[in-house]
């Protein structure tokens, strides 16, 4: 079997990611025909990129409570505005609330030319 490469979708600018600060939002394509284009999201974080499927672990939804909206009042943790879950920015673990023990989905991100990108896979 003849593995992928992956094809980088730029998602902003660099300097539109302060750390701790609101995230970009955007899409993967499908996947396949007939597949729906999956929601992701990029924050910064210990002064690198993170990238996560905008979906809570508990509940299949989307985190943020207003656009871009992932981190709590701290700044410390991404948390899911629908049910509490708190999750560790770096590693994606949940570390409260009713998914604990469960992860955020993660993308590949990359920050490059001045800009922030994720990784799609060519179909």
């Amino acid at each position: 079997m003849k593995s992928q490469s992956p094809e980088w979708q730029r998602v902003c600018d660099s300097s539109a990611l302060v750390e701790g600060g609101d995230g970009q939002r955007t899409t993967l394509p499908p996947s396949r025909p007939g597949a729906e284009a999956l929601p992701v999201f990029v924050v910064r974080y210990d002064g690198q990129p993170r990238a996560w499927l905008n979906r809570c672990a508990h509940v299949a939804m989307e985190l943020d409570w207003l656009p871009g909206k992932f981190f709590d009042s701290s700044g410390l943790y991404l948390i899911c505005a629908t049910h509490g879950a708190t999750y560790e920015p770096d590693t994606g673990h949940c570390v409260g609330g009713p998914c604990q023990g469960a992860a955020l989905e993660p993308v590949q991100v990359s920050e490059h030319d001045g800009a922030i990108w994720i990784a799609s896979f060519s179909r």
